[in-house]
């Protein structure tokens, strides 16, 4: 007798099949003692392979142990099944890479294999044991299971097991109490009952937290009461016998009642709030006794309170994945809320943290209004004004822009903006975002007070409006129209004399001034310029400050090609006044140029560069282009090299040569000293007062310094 024999000898004395039930399984895997992969075919897809985390007791190889068992497979109703366990002496045989298990149904003659491959072989292993949960087969029916080793040693088992049919489950009746919140559950006379209540899952009933956890052992003929803390749609009565492994019955009566879908439900989940304003970025991740998969959207809520409405924000659904839910680009804020939706039913959450990353306040000065941005984070922001129109603030071009960017400390940046009409209202957001708070400004009853009196949303490019309360003293923003009609006539009648400029000062010839609005000490002294050039000398100054009905109306881009084209018929001059913020924005334009990048179609400061670059690329090109630069903001080496060409001038020592650029001709330092150019250079030294060094005799203008 050889070897296989006498092995075949040996497994036929342990085949004896076990007798009793199995436990549930919930998926097809295959357990084992050492590092494995399995194969089947289409009846039994792929199992999964893994280590036990709880190994039963060994088997003493060869030997092959067949049960039965119940596969209850999630969204199908339970099954018998049958469990293979075995065990082999791999040490004696030698070589095995695997094994192969092969299955048939008699009667049906439904067959399916299964192979197990060790994945790296381990030294001085010892025998091999394997339990798969398990292959699907009819109650009543007869299943042969046969083994092999792969490669052969010639080693081969076979057993087969009858697989009776499961017992019914026990038999329970129940009533819902909503007035004592619980449940009485009925056993009826017979054998005594294990009975709990638990949250359906998707593969197992889990056990409701303490202190609603019970599992109560009723006698035949009693009931019980058992009390729940949430009603919810997975809550489910289960009962079993008091024997181990017994089948059980399970009712889960809420399901498909609307009561279960009401405010307890949501009550039932934990929202864990992760969002950042520093990634401009929605998390939240929900924890649930029930397996809830709702839909989370964007909700502006009117004020803080629980209460207040929260309008939709379209188009602004969260991607979700193990119930995490996150949306991107969002200027997060305390009333910037998800609302999630399951079914008849939906809950409003808004971020847990109270600050915000950015404010605005607001001043008057003259005729501008001057912004002040506070921001913790590296940010872009926009301002237009706006006028009430059916409960509604619109924005009217232009749009002012200002970038804190990356790298930056945190810090205040600032915009002016010209008021152009009386109680205008200005909006403020964020523009580097897809979903943007919109802060509104309006005046207040005090005069020179301004205060914020609306929460909006911006998406798409169209504004939400959420109202807040507004403020109506009408006697002080009166005294405030008095007051700024009064400015508006002084200054009138002070320009009637300064309009009609003397002989030898630039008089009608245009100058487009063109400038980057990256500080707030820059655009004062880009204003205080342009108003002494019109008011002092009589030019023909266009400003976007001052164009904003004819810039809405066109537009940013329209506008400046327009205003660069009736400078050039004219002979005018374009003023170019630079600063730090205009090096990086050039770089930044620069950059964005190489990459093919499209422009904003509302950056006047780019669409300046691009027209220039177009002329200077042009044979003799240039002409009609001056850049000055304010000593206490600004330094030659700042001037970027492609535009070292240009006539440059420094502010305010360089002003009469400045003057004489846009008069056409050479400066007459003595004329200028002594007529209008002479105060003009006198109030621009006062507002650059911070170059502290003597008038001498201005040189003339130094291209590239």
């Amino acid at each position: 007798m050889g070897r296989p024999l006498l092995l075949a000898a040996v497994a036929a004395l342990l085949l004896l099949p076990p007798t009793g039930t199995g436990a549930a399984v919930t998926r097809l895997r295959v357990s084992a003692n050492f590092e494995c992969r399995a194969t089947a075919d289409r009846t039994l897809s792929r199992p999964r392979c893994r280590r036990p985390s709880r190994p039963g007791p060994p088997l003493e190889p060869p030997a092959l142990s067949l049960s039965r068992a119940r596969l209850c497979l999630p969204a199908q109703p339970c099954q018998p099944c049958l469990r293979v366990r075995l065990a082999l002496p791999t040490s004696e045989l030698g070589g095995v890479r695997g094994l192969q298990l092969t299955f048939l149904e008699l009667g049906s003659n439904r067959a399916g294999w299964l192979q197990v491959w060790q994945r790296r072989r381990a030294l001085g292993s010892s025998a091999w044991q394997v339990q798969f949960d398990c292959f699907p087969a009819e109650s009543g029916r007869q299943v042969l299971v046969s083994l092999r080793t792969i490669p052969d040693r010639g080693l081969a088992l076979s057993c087969s097991h009858l697989v009776t049919a499961e017992p019914p489950g026990p038999v329970f009746t129940h009533a819902w109490v909503p007035e004592v919140r619980a449940i009485e559950v009925w056993v009826p006379e017979g054998p005594a009952l294990m009975v709990r209540l638990c949250h359906q899952l998707a593969l197992e009933c889990e056990e409701l937290p303490r202190p609603f956890h019970q599992q109560v052992l009723v006698p035949g003929g009693h009931h019980i009461s058992l009390p729940y803390e949430f009603l919810v749609p997975c809550l489910c009565i289960e009962a079993s016998y008091s024997h181990h492994d017994s089948p059980r019955s399970k009712h889960c009566p809420f399901h498909d009642r609307p009561d279960a879908y009401g405010p307890e439900l949501w009550s039932s989940v934990h929202f864990h709030d992760y969002s950042t304003s520093s990634k401009d970025q929605m998390v939240m991740v929900l924890s649930a006794s029930c397996p809830l998969r709702p839909r989370a959207t964007l909700c502006w809520r009117e004020a803080a309170d629980e209460a207040a409405p929260c309008h939709d924000i379209p188009n602004s659904t969260a991607s979700e994945d193990e119930q995490v839910y996150i949306l991107d680009k969002v200027d997060v804020h305390p009333q910037l809320c998800f609302r999630f939706s399951y079914k008849n039913s939906s809950h409003v959450e808004c971020p847990h943290q109270p600050e915000t990353a950015w404010n605005v306040s607001v001043s008057v000065l003259g005729l501008q209004l001057r912004l002040h941005l506070t921001s913790r984070i590296p940010a872009a922001f926009s301002a237009a004004l706006c006028q009430h129109r059916g409960g509604q603030c619109e924005p009217e071009a232009p749009l002012y822009t200002v970038t804190q960017p990356e790298g930056s400390a945190p810090g205040e940046l600032a915009l002016l903006l010209p008021v152009q009409v009386l109680g205008s209202c200005v909006l403020v957001w964020r523009s580097d975002v897809h979903f943007a708070r919109k802060q509104l400004l309006c005046p207040d009853g005090e005069r020179g007070s301004w205060r914020g009196l609306r929460g909006q949303w911006k998406w798409a490019d169209t504004p939400f409006t959420a109202p807040l309360p507004v403020s109506h003293r009408h006697f002080g923003l009166l005294g405030l129209v008095l007051a700024l009609g009064l400015v508006v006539i002084v200054l009138l009648l002070n320009c009637r004399g300064a309009w009609r400029p003397d002989d030898g000062v630039p008089g009608g010839r245009p100058v487009l001034l063109l400038y980057s609005p990256d500080s707030e000490e820059h655009l004062g002294l880009v204003c205080a310029l342009a108003e002494r050039l019109r008011a002092g000398l009589g030019c023909d100054v266009r400003l976007d400050l001052w164009e904003a009905g004819g810039l809405g109306q066109a537009g940013a881009l329209p506008w400046l090609y327009a205003q660069r084209g009736r400078v050039g018929r004219q002979r005018g001059t374009v003023l170019l006044l630079w600063s730090r913020g205009s090096a990086r924005l050039f770089h930044r334009w620069q950059v964005g140029m190489a990459d093919r990048m499209p422009g904003d179609a509302h950056d006047i400061f780019g669409a300046a560069m691009a027209c220039l670059h177009g002329e200077l690329g042009a044979v003799g090109g240039g002409g009609g282009w001056v850049l000055a630069y304010f000593s206490r903001l600004c330094s030659p080496r700042d001037v970027p090299r492609p535009l070292r060409p240009l006539p440059t001038y420094r502010l305010p020592r360089q002003l009469p040569g400045l003057l004489g650029a846009l008069r056409g001709s050479p400066p007459a330092p003595r004329r200028c000293r002594r007529g209008r150019a002479g105060g003009l250079l006198h109030r621009l030294l006062e507002v650059g007062a911070g170059e502290g060094s003597p008038l001498h005799r201005p040189p003339g203008a130094a291209a590239g310094t």
